[in-house]
């Protein structure tokens, strides 16, 4: 079941949407919540969805089921993005007098409309307006069987550091609310139910709060950041939490400040991390450079958001790509990570952290506001443990000079992996350089042109060794198809669920989604394309960035390959990915 809730800011519509979310993870249900704003700093329209279910989900659904509208004046801002179902049913306001031909959805009469005294009951029955949101949540566990148990429950999570008067008003709100139903036609056979059997509680977490977590778990000193919307989130939690694990945060007055002090903390010999989104890493490409050159580790998080300049910073793209890539001046080798769900941000945050300090260099972890922001229910046991078998990487630090190494002392002494020895302040004998300028192996300045290919060569040498020792990627669907899908991040999502989809109505479709993005996986990408007779590459982003970039890696011949840019500003649907490959696939039978 998919719920889409609309009002103003105030109205609560994205407090709703996480208690429902926290509902679900207290039942052991899976969910996605979507959240959107307007770009106003404050105040202005807000929104949420939710997609329910008790097995696994991958994406936040395409249709709307149930759509709640406080005022449909904010309603006609997000109209593109809930198309509604074709038996949808629709809750609105009773106080809004809008009419009928006014609403802006179109056949709006082949709808059930309920109208419902939101307002009132909250006013009369409750004593505060703010409680409307609360009643809401009551009239839909009544009417549509959301887990009432876990709503109260997710209230008294929410509220429990308040009073115990504020948890019982608001669970007074949700008897009003579902009370009200009963009264008004709850049972009614046209009313959708929601089937469900309860499970082990699961975790509630966005992508911002999985990288946070991944960071902490990883070992992470140092944070220094600047507020950005949608990376926010991580900035926000590293501040409340990492002073916890003995680590420091600091927000600074801009982003060239952050990464100056990110790097000079790896300098120092700590883990450090900045994160930030396309504006904020556009100031920060010249010192991702100096990163480079200097062989420092640092993790950059990038939430990409819809540009070029301010954009729409509450909208979702991947076309910040070639900036990560490529973004800054003269060749300044770095390592580009893509998650592409909630789980996958933990893992790719700790990874992250295990390249940077392995290879001295900066990691990208390029994310967008779709992922960055969405909430996920997930299983507790998809998040690390101690003792498992991956753990090394959370206790991975950066190696240092052995003592016959440091009596003569070279800090960027070439060698077969292209890493080298690394000191930092406090170890005797150590050469504490940071070389921004080209250098020889000791960190002497030099302009030489020999020593500047040599040490080209040495600082790329190190994606060979990265490439053997890390190649995540997914693969869905048979080993050989008709048609193969490659996409990457966020994507993953409605990409997969219509492959399964497809693959049950026994097409022949596969997809790989590669994780490191930059250094690229040549033979594995190759070999899926050899073993697919055609490839659909699926992207958001306007210039088709990740096709291109594919295209300047590897020879794919052209009369195999078919492009799907999916829409910019908002995730991706899966019908409209199936209605691609099955475009694909009348082509070519």
């Amino acid at each position: 079941m998919t719920i889409a809730m609309i009002g103003s800011g105030g109205d609560g519509v994205v407090s709703a949407g996480e208690l429902i979310t926290s509902a679900a993870a207290l039942e052991g249900l899976y969910c996605f919540l979507l959240k959107s704003f307007g770009p106003q700093i404050r105040g202005g329209e807000s929104s949420s969805k939710v997609r329910l279910s008790p097995s696994e989900i991958y994406s936040h659904g395409d249709l709307v089921d149930i759509l709640v509208v406080f005022n449909w004046a904010d309603f006609g801002r997000f109209r593109t993005e809930y198309p509604l179902a074709d038996d949808a049913i629709i809750l609105t306001e009773e106080n809004d007098k809008t009419a009928k031909e006014d609403i802006p959805i179109e056949n709006v009469d082949s709808y059930r409309i309920i109208s419902v005294p939101f307002h009132k009951l909250a006013v009369e029955e409750v004593g505060t307006q703010l409680a409307k949101n609360i009643v809401m949540l009551g009239i839909l566990s009544r009417y549509f069987n959301l887990p009432l148990r876990g709503l109260e429950g997710a209230i008294r999570k929410r509220f429990e550091k308040k009073s115990e008067k504020v948890v019982e008003g608001n669970i007074n709100a949700l008897v009003v609310g579902a009370n009200w139903a009963a009264a008004n036609g709850a049972g009614e056979e046209w009313l959708p139910q929601f089937t469900y059997t309860g499970a082990a509680s699961k975790i509630m977490l966005s992508g911002n709060d999985a990288i946070g977590l991944g960071a902490l778990y990883a070992g992470l000193d140092f944070f220094a950041g600047y507020p950005i919307t949608p990376s926010s989130e991580i900035m926000e939690m590293m501040g409340r939490e990492l002073p916890r694990y003995g680590g420091q945060m600091v927000q600074v007055e801009d982003e060239i400040a952050a990464i100056g002090m990110v790097i000079g903390a790896s300098f120092a010999g700590k883990k450090a991390m900045s994160a930030t989104s396309g504006p904020g890493l556009s100031l920060m490409s010249e010192m991702i450079g100096l990163a480079s050159i200097a062989e420092l580790p640092i993790v950059l998080v990038s939430a990409m958001r819809v540009g070029p300049s301010t954009g729409i910073p509450t909208k979702t793209t991947q076309g910040d790509l070639q900036q990560a890539l490529y973004g800054t001046h003269g060749d300044a080798p770095r390592v580009v990570l893509a998650p592409s769900d909630v789980e996958d941000c933990f893992d790719v945050a700790v990874e992250a952290f295990y390249i940077a300090e392995k290879y001295q260099l900066p990691v990208l972890i390029m994310t967008d506001q779709y992922l960055g922001q969405r909430v996920e229910t997930i299983p507790k046991k998809c998040l690390y443990e101690e003792g498992d078998a991956r753990g090394f990487i959370r206790r991975y630090r950066r190696d240092t000079p052995a003592a016959d190494e440091l009596e003569d002392y070279m800090r960027f002494r070439d060698t077969e992996s292209g890493v080298s020895p690394i000191t930092h302040p406090g170890i005797a004998n150590g050469q504490y350089q940071a070389s921004g300028i080209e250098h020889t192996e000791r960190g002497w300045p030099t302009s030489e042109v020999d020593i500047l290919e040599r040490n080209n060569e040495k600082r790329f040498r190190k994606f060979e060794f990265i490439r053997r020792d890390l190649n995540f990627s997914r693969h869905y669907g048979p080993e050989e198809a008709e048609v193969g899908i490659i996409t990457w991040g966020s994507m993953k999502g409605a990409v997969k669920e219509a492959v399964l989809e497809m693959n049950r109505r026994g097409e022949s479709v596969s997809a790989f989604i590669p994780q490191v993005i930059y250094p690229i996986a040549h033979e594995r990408v190759e070999e899926f394309i050899e073993k697919n007779k055609k490839i659909i590459i699926v992207e958001t982003s306007f210039t088709a960035q990740f096709y291109k970039y594919l295209r300047s890696h590897i020879d794919i011949p052209i009369e195999k390959i078919s492009l799907y840019k999916a829409p910019i500003g908002m995730p991706a649907r899966v019908g409209s990915v199936i209605t691609k490959i099955e475009e694909v696939l009348s082509e070519h039978k």
